[in-house]
């Protein structure tokens, strides 16, 4: 399953806070959890937000991985499907 996980820093973090935050995606990064895809990935240019395409076989998977970024950044989660034009596929 596709989940489109829009993600927004919250304005009140202590420079510490954006550190730990840097910190905890880099890690996220080097070691995504098996069962896990990310497709893609993009940051509003303001610096406000992230898009990431994700699959997983559930949104269990992806509420868990998530789990330590909620102290930091507001995260919506929206399963998405892919679309050609009108067509569903």
């Amino acid at each position: 399953m596709l989940f489109m996980l829009i993600s927004t820093t919250r304005p009140e973090l202590s420079g510490e806070e954006f550190a730990a935050l840097g910190e905890l995606a880099k890690s996220f990064y080097a070691n995504i959890p098996q069962g896990v895809s990310l497709h893609a990935d993009w940051g509003a240019l303001d610096g406000s937000r992230t898009f990431a395409l994700m699959e997983a076989e559930d949104q269990a998977a992806i509420e868990t991985i998530q789990q330590p970024f909620r102290p930091y950044v507001d995260i919506e989660i929206v399963p998405v499907r892919r679309l050609s034009g009108w067509e569903v596929s």
